[in-house]
């Protein structure tokens, strides 16, 4: 038997007694009796969440948050499933559509300001109740992507969905990674139609009422939505809200549905010197005190797939414990080249090789990095947030592996407890990048996967079909091309002269630090 306070964190480990969160839970911050299901894969999350919406009706609850919408987005390729307008018929049967959407910087500076005011005032101009939040940390967004669906007459039917999946462009790839029919530009390397790895969960049971809370927490915060009187004038004029209604009452957590144990993990800044958030005073960093607690249990392996995996911050999670650990081995697959072009791009590489070729220095010969490609051979980007610990404790979530996501945006993660599930999401994972998914079809997964049932053999299976993909790569690509997606990443080759100016951008713009002073200095969390 796992014991929940071995792995997950206490309330008072949490670190934020102004949350209600974990109100219903007496001393745990945790859940009981959920049901979980990965849901791999942009295009598998968005026919479920299609099929989901579809099936409420008068009375029923829809709570969703966003840091990159496009109303145009189609869920299920199908014209009519477009997301502004399944959440429109939603409402007009009489769902209650509630929305946060982060206002966003502004496109100059590579974001989406336009789309994402655009998806909230057609959603309002329909009868949704959708805000434009802005109140962030300079520099900072809202980062965290979840869905509620409650049903008012039948709540063995309500539904959180939570992970790293806007509803956005480039998002409805599926296993053959050939990219969103609706993509958005990424750098060059990945094409007209950039792939896209990520992951969402479902989760049914007593844990969607923390999920909503969350929401709830956020949308009732009395802190103006901006501080820029501008922006409030035209949201004004466009009919955005300026302000929240007021939510309908919250109903009681659904009944059991499965045996999951359920912690959500969340990050939010210390905003205005903990005199904003009155739902985290001062922040929350659950996110990264849940990872070191996680960490500090591992014996043989970690398997992480993420965005970024970059920084001190990161690797000083891992070292000590490949230290004391000899047999510890850890995985990491992210994109094989960032998403951003030219300079921009050095700050980025210098944040790998500060976590990457550290913990490797700590621990030679088991600590391996990958990137992805598809079978055309064009890079895939892995969006993925997902962290599984010695087959036992899972995560996934909006966060990535780096300061920022620890300390400075806010970001929902869903850890799961349970030795089957966690099992099961690693080896599944591991299918698709192998090029098991026919194998596991015709005879199962365990059948398929035979030799990465251990996790150190899935550390070696990586490791050969890697090897054997780059020597094709390497002689020419001549012959058939060997099975598996799994690239070695390859480690960035600074000179002394972008060793001197990246670290200034790295640390002030792409992996700031939202800690309160104290914190920063003492280094914790």
């Amino acid at each position: 038997m796992v014991e929940p306070a071995d792995w997950l964190l206490t309330r008072a480990e949490r670190g934020n007694p102004t949350t209600q969160v974990d109100a219903l839970h007496g001393d745990r911050a945790w859940s009981e009796g959920n049901h979980v299901r990965p849901l791999i894969h942009g295009a598998t999350y968005f026919r479920a969440l299609h099929d989901a919406l579809e099936a409420t009706g008068p009375g029923d609850l829809v709570l969703f948050t966003d840091w990159q919408g496009d109303g145009d987005e189609r869920l299920t390729g199908e014209p009519g499933s477009e997301v502004v307008e399944v959440l429109s018929r939603a409402d007009r049967r009489g769902v209650v559509v509630y929305g946060l959407v982060w206002r966003s910087h502004l496109d100059q500076t590579g974001f989406f300001a336009t789309e994402n005011r655009h998806l909230g005032e057609q959603l309002a101009k329909r009868g949704a109740k959708v805000l434009l939040d802005m109140r962030v940390r300079t520099g900072g967004s809202h980062h965290q992507k979840f869905v509620v669906i409650r049903h008012r007459d039948d709540p063995t039917r309500d539904v959180a969905f939570v992970g790293g999946i806007d509803l956005a462009h480039n998002r409805r790839d599926d296993a053959t990674h050939e990219g969103d029919p609706q993509p958005q530009r990424l750098a060059d390397e990945y094409g007209a139609h950039p792939p896209w790895h990520d992951v969402q969960t479902s989760i049914q049971g007593p844990a969607v009422h923390d999920v909503e809370t969350v929401f709830r927490e956020r949308w009732e915060d009395p802190t103006p939505l901006t501080r820029a009187p501008w922006r409030r004038a035209a949201d004004q004029a466009r009919g955005l809200a300026s302000s929240p209604a007021p939510l309908p009452e919250q109903w009681p957590p659904p009944p059991p549905a499965g045996d999951h144990t359920v912690q959500l993990l969340r990050t939010y800044p210390d905003l205005r010197h903990g005199r904003d958030y009155p739902f985290a005073r001062g922040g929350e960093r659950s996110v990264a005190r849940g990872y070191a607690k996680a960490v500090q249990r591992a014996e043989r392996l970690v398997y992480v797939e993420d965005q970024y995996f970059w920084g001190h911050d990161v690797a000083r999670v891992f070292e000590e414990q490949l230290r004391m650990q000899p047999g510890l081995h850890l995985v990491v697959v992210i994109p094989l080249v960032p998403d951003l072009d030219g300079v921009n791009r050095v700050p980025q590489l210098l944040g790998r090789d500060r976590a990457i070729a550290r913990l490797k220095a700590v621990a030679p010969g088991r600590v391996a990095a990958y990137g992805l490609e598809n079978r055309a051979g064009v890079p895939v980007y892995v969006h993925a947030k997902v962290c599984v610990i010695d087959d036992t404790w899972a995560g996934i979530g909006s966060d990535n592996f780096s300061r920022r996501s620890w300390t400075h945006d806010s970001e929902l993660s869903a850890v799961v407890l349970d030795e089957a599930y966690a099992r099961e999401l690693r080896l599944t994972l591991a299918a698709e990048h192998l090029d098991r998914l026919k194998a596991v079809g015709d005879g199962g997964l365990e059948a398929a996967m035979g030799d990465c049932l251990d996790p150190v053999g899935m550390f070696e299976a990586y490791a050969s079909r890697a090897a054997e993909l780059e020597a094709w790569h390497v002689g020419g690509r001549y012959g058939a091309r060997p099975p598996g997606r799994l690239r070695l990443l390859p480690m960035p080759q600074l000179t002394a002269r972008q060793r001197a100016w990246a670290p200034l951008p790295l640390d002030l713009i792409h992996d700031p630090d939202g800690r309160p002073k104290a914190l920063r200095e003492a280094d914790r969390y």
